[in-house]
């Protein structure tokens, strides 16, 4: 799947993300509607324009995605906008352009011609790779965060995504889009996984924050993790963070462990202490832990 459409459908369901992404708000920021546009004559299809209310003529905002390198985007955007803006003048008091882009890196070379437009207030260049913190965002602006972050961070991003959706979203029906977006921002980051899988991987996360039992041991785990992170730096306090919770998850549900047992799960890497969080949904005794370490 393009990332362009993960991001259409992120701007239909809230067209405010824009302004958010921009900051800057205008009057009827959740009035506007978001839609595509096709140009003709030479024919042009801009990735999105977001329309200001019919009753009041506003700015209209030409949007471009680039996840790849287009050595003409800034032609191609200036002729787009034009022509649009040119035909439907009576409609919109302004215009502006924004291109989104992954990096810095995928950014069109040759910008000099285009210097008056990329140097003035019309004209937003935004890189998603430096937008912040995937968990430190609003919602809607961390999932477009998610779709540039690194593949090996991408599916703890997610899950902690997913539990902030369950406790931030109270209507059913958002809570569902939001779901359904981060599953398919992760398909689109793990080709190797199919639906089913990525929806396991996130339902289980967001069952097992959900109950007490885990915020206990959560808090209990953080408090060692938070003690030894003061004496061994940050990295190794969010391992000993993970590691005292997997162990402390166990230990309630399957029972005793051994040293030998505890030491494997020692060894193991963040991924896969988080990947064994998961998996304890499904883990009723101390064999069926030492068979998934076995196979980890």
């Amino acid at each position: 799947m393009k990332r362009d459409s993960i991001f259409f459908r992120l701007f239909q369901q809230s067209p405010t993300l824009l302004f958010e992404l921009l900051a800057e708000m205008p009057e009827s920021a959740a009035r506007y509607r978001f839609d595509s546009v096709a140009v003709k004559e030479p024919k042009f299809e801009i990735d999105g324009v977001f329309l200001p209310p019919d009753d009041t003529p506003g700015v209209v905002y030409y949007v471009e995605f680039q996840a790849q390198r287009d050595d003409k985007l800034y032609e191609r955007m200036a002729s787009e906008s034009s022509n649009h803006f040119y035909r439907n003048r009576e409609k919109f008091s302004d215009w502006k352009g924004v291109a989104i882009y992954t990096s810095r890196n995928v950014e069109q070379k040759e910008v000099y011609p285009f210097r008056m437009m990329l140097n003035s207030d019309q004209f937003h260049r935004v890189y998603l790779d430096e937008i912040g913190d995937a968990r430190d965002l609003p919602l809607g602006l961390a999932l477009m965060a998610l779709t540039v972050e690194k593949r090996k961070k991408a599916p703890d991003t997610a899950r902690y995504l997913a539990g902030r959706v369950q406790k931030e979203l109270s209507d059913p029906q958002e809570n569902r889009a939001i779901m359904e977006l981060l599953t398919t921002i992760l398909i689109y980051t793990f080709n190797n996984l199919n639906r089913a899988e990525v929806e396991k991987m996130l339902a289980a996360e967001v069952m097992l924050q959900d109950t007490r039992f885990y915020q206990e041991v959560k808090a209990e785990g953080e408090v060692i993790g938070e003690k030894r992170g003061l004496k061994e730096g940050k990295l190794e306090g969010k391992l000993e963070e993970r590691r005292s919770i997997v162990l402390l998850l166990l230990k309630r549900k399957a029972g005793k462990l051994s040293a030998r047992t505890k030491k494997k799960i020692a060894a193991l890497d963040l991924p896969k202490l988080e990947a064994l969080t998961i998996a304890i949904l499904d883990l009723e005794t101390v064999a069926e832990v030492e068979t998934w370490l076995n196979q980890h």
